[in-house]
């Protein structure tokens, strides 16, 4: 795939590209609305509930960096089309699903279809568009996808649950699924590769997807088991020990999944670990506040989705025009770290929402906040982490900012998942009311997701560094906008 398509094509198959995506990123959230209800049909508890989400982020996760790896050897649009294949006929057995076990596997089956998928997207994007001008206005609106698809996925969830059932949201995969797959065939140009003999680095794969699912799910039963048992120190060793395994795996391979000299460059780091640690806390915040808003504040799923619409509208109005020309213009840090301190200041707020809520006096302006910080932070980052990048490595730095994002959001969910269970159950074990309790978790997981979101500041501002680009603003050409209006 290369700058030898027409204009217009390019950014067609940019719009196939993002649908893509967004059905990924839907399926991430548009589960959270849905939560209580598949809790009272399946029997789950509410700790090991974490795990209809878990399952998701732990496959996905774990499996990006293969993915990616696997789209640089046998190329970008069939690793594409396997994927969306795989996450398709998986979201019909979620939807079918009648017992906690099948939909827990059907779960973790969508996240490895969801990881080939979203693996090489990134990847195809930065060589489809070369120019610095273009790059930034396509890695925008794959931005505004990828993050403004979460609190969408969390509206239309509501609206699913409530008007038919949660069997549906799973269900409406499917035909999105078929039509990308198709359109995809047909626009998106097809690579080569560069052939399997360069070599995948399988047993790294199994090495750091088991650490991780071991970490989650010794993280989510130290709730039941406690933080200093035996069952949980001992597991957590293994996982940490799977994980060194992992590095010593890399510095050894003949080709490694993660060639270990990439993290030498400051900014591929920087923004991968400023990723990691946001996401942290903003996922435990969607997890947590679906579930305090329908348990405490009596919301109904509808409701928690239109809670949640001001966070999209702040991400599209930033990420589809306003950061890529501030990136542009000021460069990525600059750009960045504003919407840290937005984001984390909507987490403060968000921390002090009473039981008997209000939602314009105490939700709305962090909400926004929340948006209008997330639509500056995530084409920021991804326009760093890119930065640089050769073209033979784009799947690889394309699968490890996705897997920054997924990782982090699995660890920080199951950690401050279970840390607010505990202090719920501790909290009525003492005679507070089931209300007041499920706010105090809450807020103790907007606590500790600050302190997360305050280290990623401190992160962004030692180690990326703040380079001005000295290519002028883009404009959007009117061949781009007849591009779009005709994909639309």
């Amino acid at each position: 795939m290369t700058h030898s398509q027409p204009d217009s094509r390019r950014w067609i198959a940019l719009v196939v590209l993002c649908a893509g995506m967004l059905m990924i990123v839907l399926d991430q959230t548009i589960v959270n609305v849905a939560l209580p209800s598949i809790q009272r049909d399946l029997g789950f508890s509410q700790s090991s509930l974490a795990w209809v989400i878990n399952a998701y982020l732990i496959a996905f996760g774990g499996l990006l960096l293969l993915a990616g790896r696997l789209g640089d050897l046998v190329g970008r649009k069939r690793v594409f089309l396997t994927g969306i294949t795989l996450f398709t006929l998986a979201s019909i057995l979620c939807g079918a699903s009648q017992d906690q076990a099948v939909l827990v596997i059907a779960r973790f089956v969508q996240g490895a279809g969801g990881a080939l998928t979203s693996s090489v997207i990134l990847g195809m994007i930065v060589t489809m568009f070369p120019e610095p001008g273009d790059q930034a206005k396509a890695i925008g609106v794959f931005s505004f996808v990828a993050s403004a698809g979460a609190s969408i996925g969390l509206l239309a969830g509501g609206v699913i649950t409530q008007a038919l059932s949660w069997h549906w949201i799973f269900f409406v995969n499917v035909p999105i699924g078929l039509a990308t797959a198709a359109l995809a065939l047909r626009l998106v140009t097809s690579d080569e590769g560069l052939g399997l003999d360069k070599g995948a680095d399988v047993p790294g794969a199994v090495l750091i997807t088991t650490s991780l699912m071991l970490g989650v799910y010794t993280i989510v039963k130290a709730a039941d088991y406690g933080w200093g048992s035996l069952h949980t120190v001992g597991l957590g060793a293994v996982a940490v020990a799977l994980a060194v395994g992992f590095v010593v795996r890399e510095r050894q391979a003949a080709t490694p999944l993660i060639p270990l000299g990439i993290f030498r460059s400051r900014a591929i780091t920087g923004a991968n670990l400023v990723q990691a640690l946001m996401v942290s806390g903003l996922f435990g915040m969607f997890f947590l506040g679906a579930v305090y808003m329908q348990r405490v504040l009596g919301y109904k799923p509808l409701d928690v989705g239109l809670a949640f619409l001001p966070v999209a509208v702040g991400i599209g109005v930033l990420s589809l025009g306003v950061t890529p020309r501030l990136n542009m213009r000021y460069g990525a840090k600059q750009t960045l770290l504003p919407g840290l301190l937005l984001v984390t200041a909507s987490l403060v707020l968000l921390a002090r929402a009473p039981v008997h809520a209000g939602y314009l006096s105490d939700l709305a302006l962090p909400m926004l906040l929340m948006g209008l910080g997330a639509g500056l932070v995530f084409p920021s980052l991804m326009t760093t982490a890119m930065s640089g990048v050769q073209m033979h490595e784009a799947g690889l730095a394309s699968g490890l900012v996705n897997t920054s994002m997924q990782v982090g959001g699995a660890l920080g969910l199951a950690v401050l998942a279970t840390l607010s269970s505990t202090r719920t159950h501790d909290l009525v074990a003492h005679g507070s009311s089931p209300a007041s309790a499920l706010t105090s978790g809450f807020h103790l997981s907007l606590v500790i997701g600050s302190g997360l979101l305050l280290t990623s500041i401190v992160v962004a501002g030692v180690v990326l560094q703040a380079a001005r680009p000295s290519v002028p603003e883009p404009e959007f050409a009117a061949g781009d906008e007849l591009a779009f209006s005709e994909a639309a």
